[in-house]
């Protein structure tokens, strides 16, 4: 049985403006400066990722687009709002052949599917910008659980 990597990672900061539709909402300076933070934290785990999936939201598409320049992207609508149930359902509908994947979502729910595939009750919170790496044994359509590997985020770097 080989392992699986999940990566599960938080858009970086994004901008509060008034009037502006949430989905709408660009990353700040500091979050476009995080997620190439991102990027050089997976380069420096030697991650290389088989398919990002990605909400379509705008702070997530930069953080993507940042920290993942080289990668293939997946927009898939159900990421934004989703709860861990919902977002663990899509992990399970991905392709066989893919090894690495990453998850480029929003909080509460990125937060609570790394807590509940990792058993863990971790209460430091997941800040934007923040990712965890999860190793998983068995095929994507049977996940129920992993093992924080590596863990990171722009407030400890």
């Amino acid at each position: 049985m080989t392992a699986r990597t999940l990566v599960v990672l938080r858009h970086a900061k994004a901008v509060s403006a008034a009037g502006l539709a949430d989905r709408e909402r660009p990353l700040s300076k500091d979050g476009e400066h995080d997620a190439h933070k991102v990027a050089k934290a997976l380069a420096g785990l030697d991650l290389r990722p088989d398919l990002v999936v990605c909400s379509p939201s705008v702070r997530t598409r930069q953080t993507a687009g940042l920290a993942l320049p080289d990668a293939d992207v997946l927009f898939e609508p159900a990421i934004y709002e989703a709860y861990p149930d919902e977002l663990l359902t899509l992990i399970r509908r991905s392709d066989p052949q893919v090894r690495t994947l990453v998850l480029v979502g929003h909080n509460p729910g990125v937060q609570e599917l790394v807590r509940e595939l990792t058993k863990g009750d971790d209460d430091t919170g997941f800040s934007p910008g923040a990712f965890a790496v999860i190793e998983v044994d068995g095929e994507w359509a049977e996940l129920d659980a992993g093992r924080v590997v590596a863990w990171w985020s722009p407030k400890g770097h």
